[in-house]
């Protein structure tokens, strides 16, 4: 007969639940290392039929590696795992396991993809160049902090620009400069550290196809490409383009019980950064695209922007750029400017 496992997965320790025939045959604890997990699960449960865990931040490591050790794995969305756990008594992690155990031998449980490691090495890169970034920002912005309190007014500028105007402050100012040129410094070799990671972004969007197909649509760079490849991996997943919409928050959230019916905000379910990317990627496309180059989906957008303003227009347009680039990636076409605007 038929086994099935939840597993309650923490950084220490993960509780193992398995139910066979409607009820618990055993439960315990095991290091949370997929390959003693396998060793154990093999032991107590010979015929498992579904292996159920949350998504979490070892979500991934875990899928793949108990996949490769045989097992039927399945990561589930954690949002929908929560409100059927959240309806017992006492919240412990045997309980959370048990539940789980539960949920995969009803069959009642919303399957997650989970992503390869190349497309998780390439949004570890994404992620990484944007951390630095942001601790530039916050470095500059500490640096023209502080020299205000002494009177010293940083001129608009970055980059070296910046530098060289920190610098001509700071001359003849021996004490605030020994506080300030390490801040500086440090400055400096993060900027060098992201430009590095922005020079591997720049080499992976040009030998991959795909993102150089997408880049072929207006306000679409090497970030926004490369990141968009690395979530959809494969078209293959989204039955239609409209979907992908959804699947990154960006379509509205509705609600209807009786005579009440509305729709609110978009959902912001999904990837933030990408559904940002795309946002950004819109901003562009309605405010700096070159007008000598007709694009139906920018009058588009223009149009809708003078009816609903410019941040629903902008969020719009972000989605119909989601549903066009999954398009693209399905029949491998470039983008076509003169396309009629999607309704």
């Amino acid at each position: 007969m038929n086994q099935y496992i939840g597993l309650d997965v923490s950084l220490k320790d993960t509780a193992i639940s398995i139910r066979q025939g409607g009820r618990r045959v055993w439960r315990g604890k095991c290091p949370s290392d997929p390959k003693l997990l396998a060793q154990m699960i093999r032991k107590h449960a010979p015929h498992p039929k579904r292996v159920v865990f949350e998504t979490g931040p070892l979500s991934t490591w875990f899928y793949h590696a108990l996949t490769a050790e045989g097992l039927p794995a399945i990561c589930i969305e954690a949002r929908h795992a929560q409100k059927v756990l959240n309806e017992t008594l006492n919240k412990t992690d045997a309980n959370d396991a048990d539940g789980l155990a539960q949920l995969a031998e009803a069959n009642f449980y919303k399957v997650v993809r989970v992503k390869s490691f190349d497309s998780m090495l390439t949004r570890t890169l994404v992620a990484a160049r944007n951390q630095l970034l942001g601790i530039t920002t916050q470095l500059s912005n500490q640096i023209r902090g502080l020299m205000k309190t002494f009177g010293l007014i940083v001129p608009k500028g970055t980059g070296r620009v910046f530098d060289g105007n920190v610098r001509k402050l700071l001359d003849g100012n021996y004490s605030l400069a020994q506080i300030l040129l390490p801040l500086l410094d440090a400055w400096r070799d993060i900027r060098k550290r992201a430009a590095d990671l922005g020079h591997q972004l720049l080499a992976a969007a040009r030998e991959s196809e795909a993102t150089k197909l997408l880049m072929t649509i207006p306000g679409v760079g090497a970030v926004t490409a490369v990141s968009y490849v690395a979530a959809i991996e494969n078209p293959e997943n989204f039955r239609t383009s409209r979907s992908v919409g959804a699947w990154l928050g960006l379509t509205t959230r509705r609600y209807q019980s009786g005579e009440v019916d509305y729709n609110s905000r978009i959902s912001r379910r999904g990837d933030n950064h990408l559904r940002g990317l795309l946002y950004e990627a819109a901003t562009v496309l309605l405010t700096r695209a070159t007008t000598s180059i007709e694009c139906s989906l920018r009058d588009w957008g223009l149009k809708l922007r003078e009816r609903l303003g410019f941040k629903r227009a902008a969020v719009a347009v972000a989605r119909k750029l989601a549903v066009i680039m999954h398009s693209m990636l399905k029949t491998g076409e470039v983008f076509n400017p003169s396309a009629g605007a999607p309704a």
